[in-house]
């Protein structure tokens, strides 16, 4: 495979098909640990973990998989790195573990993740696999992380640091930085830190993608028309001109 299919397996999952935007896959995990930009940075990298060590797997495994049998397949290998990533998480960030709860164990039956192995690591290379899982982890995290990022400023009004990853502010007290509520004041918005709010927030975002979406679309098609026009003027032009020179023959 060519480096520029190199290249798109990567950067498709993260702009052009990202899983939640584009995808709409993954909302429910997606609305449920958005709550804090800690917690969406965690579950992105718990999910991208996951997401490529299955594709990875998948792939270099996909000529000795029965069609049968295969989806059984895929779910056991998804199943056993999501309990790897449990018992990581659990040891290592009790924290994260208990903020993200059962959505870790959900990862076992993530649309996102079974639908890469089946639709892709399945049907491609190793590489190409590895890639793909690490445009889509990074796609889907990026998607999260801004959807936190606008629950927590403008629901909660502030930026908490240290509560999930606890070992940034190593013995202290999680920090949190105003920036719409602090002394005397508070303008934030606390329906937005409510699941209601991650409904809002979802749909708002994908809207002002699809106003994105449309208004390159209008552009596009009226470049193509006014191209057209050129194409049929010029055309026209060089007829009068053809019939002007056999005029004067």
């Amino acid at each position: 495979m060519s480096k520029s299919n190199h290249r798109e397996s990567f950067v498709s999952g993260i702009f052009a098909n990202n899983p939640l935007f584009v995808s709409l896959l993954g909302i429910c995990p997606a609305l449920a640990v958005t709550k804090s930009i800690e917690a969406a940075i965690g579950m992105g990298l718990l999910f991208t973990f996951v997401l490529v060590c299955s594709n990875v797997l998948v792939s270099a495994l996909r000529k000795f998989i029965p069609e049968l049998i295969s989806t059984p397949c895929y779910i056991i290998i998804i199943a056993t790195f999501v309990t790897l990533v449990k018992m990581m998480a659990e040891a290592f960030l009790p924290e994260l573990y208990s903020t993200l709860g059962v959505f870790v164990s959900l990862l076992v039956v993530n649309c996102v993740i079974l639908g890469r192995a089946e639709a892709f690591a399945s049907k491609n290379g190793v590489l190409d696999s590895l890639l793909d899982g690490i445009g889509n982890g990074i796609g889907f995290t990026l998607a999260i992380v801004l959807i936190a990022a606008v629950r927590e400023i403008l629901g909660a009004g502030t930026i908490t640091i240290g509560q999930t990853f606890t070992f940034l502010v190593g013995e202290g007290d999680p920090t949190r930085l105003p920036i719409l509520k602090g002394p005397g004041y508070d303008v934030s918005l606390f329906a937005l830190t409510t699941p209601a709010g991650g409904f809002l927030v979802l749909g708002i975002v994908l809207a002002i993608i699809a106003a994105i979406k449309n208004a390159k679309a209008r552009k596009k098609a009226v470049d193509e028309r006014l191209a057209k026009e050129k194409a049929k003027a010029e055309a026209m032009a060089a007829k009068a001109a053809q019939a002007a020179k056999e005029a004067k023959q």
